[in-house]
């Protein structure tokens, strides 16, 4: 078996109160600390079969341009999803299973790129508006009892186990895959950065904050006693864990390196793209009402997110 990281954004950005915030509250977190952000999905070669974990932001969608205020930042374009999957030599045909983490766009944006895969999906999810029309959709309803202290899991393939895990969205969940003596947790979102799992914080993106934390709870006791190799989405410590096969040890954390940030990329379009699940505000297509005059109240109208979560595009 062999993993590959599918790597498509680099040298974003994590604010710390934005990483950090869900239960205390942002206000009581740094905002000039901000950790380093990427995007990338993972590949499992089983020998097999092909399986993604996650397929990548839609194509087209426009880069953000972040500035100082800026919350959350998910880094400039290295290629596109498509693109960074077919430079590990592989066909959209040979893929034949998909394992959606949950439904927002970083994660479900290529699902229909993707011919013969059969598209598995926490049964929770399906209804999200991320996931009409598309074909091959497996609901999962994690009948196969408990993964050690997880309650609710589905074995997909030997050594390859999809694991309910509630909170970040209602649907979400983690894929666990057992190779070589080593457990490798592909998590979504549970945490943006590993410095919130070190210490134990949630981010502010979340449908349910009680549950967001029961589930961090279990994955912190996992990695206790199991030797883990966690690999995120939003961060390059995603695929550095994957590539030096770094166990994670919770009492001992990675050394941080500050995030590069630079505020005069590129010059902005007029159009808000939002940081958490890829939705892009085009004033065109409402009217000619620009961003910044909607209310302060209006939320993204696909994950639910406040105004503060976009970027200008």
């Amino acid at each position: 078996m062999i993993i590959k990281a599918v790597k498509f954004r680099k040298n974003g950005f994590y604010s710390q109160p934005f990483a950090f915030g869900g239960e205390e509250g942002p206000a009581k977190f740094d905002p000039n600390v901000r950790y380093r952000g990427s995007l990338q999905n993972y590949l499992i070669d089983t020998g097999d079969e092909v399986i993604l974990v996650d397929t990548g932001l839609p194509a087209g969608t426009p880069e953000e341009v972040p500035d100082e205020t800026s919350l959350a930042y998910t880094g400039r374009d290295i290629c596109s999803y498509m693109e960074a999957f077919a430079a590990l030599g592989y066909k959209p045909e040979q893929v034949t299973k998909i394992l959606l983490t949950h439904k927002h766009s970083d994660h479900s944006g290529e699902l229909r790129s993707f011919p013969n895969a059969k598209i598995y999906v926490n049964a929770d999810e399906l209804s999200a508006a991320e996931l009409q029309g598309i074909p091959n959709l497996v609901p999962v309803t994690f009948t196969d009892g408990a993964y050690y202290n997880f309650p609710e899991s589905q074995t997909i393939a030997e050594g390859i186990h999809y694991i309910k895990a509630k909170g970040h969205t209602n649907g979400n969940s983690i894929i666990i895959v057992e190779l070589d003596g080593l457990f490798y947790m592909f998590h979504g979102d549970i945490t943006y950065v590993d410095e919130a799992l070190y210490a134990d914080k949630l981010s502010v993106v979340y449908d349910d904050l009680a549950a967001a934390r029961v589930t961090q709870d279990r994955v912190r006791e996992f990695i206790r006693n199991h030797p883990t190799v966690y690999c995120g989405t939003h961060t390059p410590q995603g695929y550095e864990n994957l590539e030096a096969k770094r166990v994670m040890d919770l009492d001992h954390p990675v050394e941080t390196i500050p995030a590069e940030v630079d505020f005069s990329a590129a010059k902005a379009s007029g159009k808000y793209v939002c940081s958490i699940c890829g939705y892009v505000y085009d004033p065109a297509e409402h009217d000619g009402v620009a961003f910044e005059d909607l209310p302060d109240d209006w939320k993204c109208p696909r994950c639910k997110q406040t105004k503060d979560k976009f970027n200008k595009a």
